[in-house]
Formats: structure tokens, sequence, C-alpha cells
């Protein structure tokens, strides 16, 4: 099989994969005054597009279709 048909596979799994697998995200926040330091850190999990996961099934689909046509 053709490198285009497993990269469209690996394509296809992550597009999938992003509908319900959240992304984590950190974000630190501090200030400093005089010789006292003080910080926190917030985690946010947020998911991808829902039509930026659409884009990645349909190319991932049409690159294993192209890989499959080559061969």
């Amino acid at each position: 099989m053709k490198v285009l048909f497993w990269i469209g596979m690996a394509v296809l799994i992550l597009g999938i994969a992003s509908l319900v697998v959240p992304v984590p995200r950190s974000e630190r926040e501090s200030f400093k005054a005089g010789g006292v330091s003080v910080g926190f850190e917030t985690r946010h999990e947020e998911k991808v597009p829902p039509l930026v996961s659409a884009a990645m099934i349909l190319g991932g689909a049409g690159m294993m279709a192209a890989g499959k046509m080559k061969s």
C-alpha cells in the first residue's frame, strides 16, 4: 500500500478522535509586589471545533482513496 493511504488513515483516525477527546490547555498568571510573588495556574479542556474535525475526516478519507487509486 502507498504512503498516501497510511497518512490518510492517520489523519482520519485523528479526525475521529478529535470529536471526543478534549485538548488540555493551561495558563499561568503571576505578579510580583516587592519581595512577594503570587501566582496561580488555570487548566482548560477544550474540544476541537466540529468543522475542523469534519475537514480532517474528509481529508483523510480523500487521501486514502487517492492512495488506493494509485496502486
